[in-house]
């Protein structure tokens, strides 16, 4: 005889539905931007649930439709007759106000912005590709200003990266620019001479909601060096955390994206270039190559025609991004250590990569020397200078490894194979040695060394040599 057992009744399925959502909630309350190399590919969803539509088998009087727009005209048969004509005039001048107000509506207000996706024909072949993407990435996308004292300071874009359902917050990811101090003797490029700017950390900072509202923001952490900011924000209502891919290559298709002060979306299609960083330039930086001018997307994406970040956009110097490879590795960081520490090489550099073919084979051909990074610049009496790099050398290993571009310094093993172990007061202004291979250009040799860097989350400057002349040739 068999067991007798509790029946199962089943319940409403909605409900069952919602209690499901609510517990993964609790169980996963943090939830964090997707990098493409964590998360497979998902297609977006394009079904929305509207919550604001009411049905209603009759119509209702007291919503009657708009009044019909009828242009007026004049019969032929009445075409003599001067009052005719008259009433006429007024009828058209009543006509030409409605249709004003008419084309006033949001859904044909189509000519006060237009963007490189409607009016550059050369983008045909890309322009329903290209529109899904930036649709797609719209929704992370929003716009900060800052203010010091009640003054406005700067405005940015941003990224939202990581929520806390339980706490009801929300952290942002922008340029430091927004809080960096502007510089008065400069109005035009005024960050061109500085290596790491200063910053007002006290700076009152708000949040432009993409619905219209606004909310303040609290600085959680400054990176100086690679000029990102991350603020907290208290929100009562989901925000679509943004999506990353790592791979970017030199020649892509890519689109800028930013919002202006009605929080419109400013569009700028470029393809990605890699260039040598000048005098004050990050060397990891990456550059876009377009034909438009007059950005307002500091701290905005670049997208890929797939809609996934492959950057974020920092206008110092020129038209620069920090690539998502390494905003990956920050964070990833950030997480880990509550601060993003970085080894201070003192030095900057260019990758043989990219150097003209010519020079690239020259170089292999006589000097069997296929991939590394050129020394640019060797900082005034650090480590780098006392072991005897010198411009012109090439770094080809660092810490065991061949290196080929500049992204690859980034979130090597600072401290060493245990980074997982380290806590911000240790990581932080510990000295290092790392292991490297230079090639010396002098003396066509290469060698081993140890170079002692510092360990720092600060902004590292690149002192130039320089040295006093005081006493004359004729005296």
């Amino acid at each position: 005889m068999p067991k007798a057992g509790k029946r199962r009744t089943r319940g409403d399925p909605g409900t069952e539905r919602e209690a499901k959502k609510k517990k993964k909630a609790e169980d996963q309350p943090v939830m964090f931007a997707a990098f493409e190399s964590e998360k497979a590919q998902s297609e977006a969803k394009l079904d929305r649930v509207y919550d604001d539509v009411f049905e209603s088998s009759t119509e209702e009087s007291s919503d009657p439709p708009s009044p019909l727009l009828y242009r007026p005209y004049i019969p032929d048969e009445l075409a003599d007759r001067a009052d005719i004509r008259a009433a006429f005039r007024d009828a058209e001048a009543t006509y030409e106000v409605d249709t004003d107000r008419r084309f006033g509506v949001f859904t044909l207000d189509r000519h006060s912005s237009c963007s490189c996706l409607c009016n550059d024909r050369r983008l045909l072949h890309l322009r329903e590709s290209a529109k899904d993407a930036v649709l797609l990435a719209a929704n992370s996308i929003i716009s900060l200003s800052s203010y010091l004292d009640d003054e406005p300071l700067n405005r940015c874009c941003g990224l939202w990266i990581q929520r806390d359902d339980k706490k009801n917050t929300a952290l942002v990811l922008t340029s430091a620019h927004l809080i960096r101090a502007k510089d008065p003797s400069s109005a035009r490029n005024q960050w061109m001479f500085e290596w790491t700017g200063k910053y007002h950390r006290d700076a009152s900072v708000i949040v432009h909601l993409l619905d219209g509202a606004t909310a303040l923001a609290s600085l959680i952490y400054l990176q100086e060096h690679y000029e990102i900011a991350l603020y907290e924000v208290v929100v009562d209502k989901q925000v679509q955390l943004s999506t990353f891919n790592d791979n970017v290559h030199s020649g892509q298709d890519v689109f800028r994206l930013g919002r202006d002060e009605s929080l419109d979306l400013r569009i700028t299609h470029g393809r990605v270039e890699y260039m040598i960083p000048t005098r004050h330039e990050r060397c990891h930086y990456m550059y876009l190559s377009h034909d438009e001018h007059h950005l307002q997307d500091d701290g905005g994406p670049v997208i890929d025609l797939e809609g996934k970040i492959v950057g974020m956009v920092n206008n110092q110097i020129k038209d620069t991004f920090l690539p998502s490879s390494i905003l990956h590795k920050c964070l990833d960081l950030w997480r880990k250590l509550e601060c993003i520490p970085r080894a201070h090489l003192g030095m900057t550099f260019t990758s043989i990569k990219f150097l003209d073919p010519i020079c690239i084979e020259r170089m292999r051909r006589k000097h069997n020397i296929e991939c590394g990074l050129i020394v640019e610049q060797v900082s005034k009496e650090s480590y780098a200078e006392k072991l005897g790099i010198r411009k012109g050398d090439i770094i080809e290993r660092l810490n065991g490894k061949y290196i080929s571009t500049t992204t690859q310094v980034v979130g090597k093993d600072v401290a060493g194979h245990r980074r997982d172990h380290f806590h911000k007061a240790k990581v932080l202004n510990a000295e290092l040695n790392i292991p490297i291979q230079i090639f010396r250009v002098t003396k066509l040799c290469r060698r081993a060394r140890n170079l002692t860097v510092t360990v720092s989350d600060c902004g590292e400057d690149i002192i130039e040599g320089t040295y006093p002349i005081t006493v004359g040739l004729w005296r």
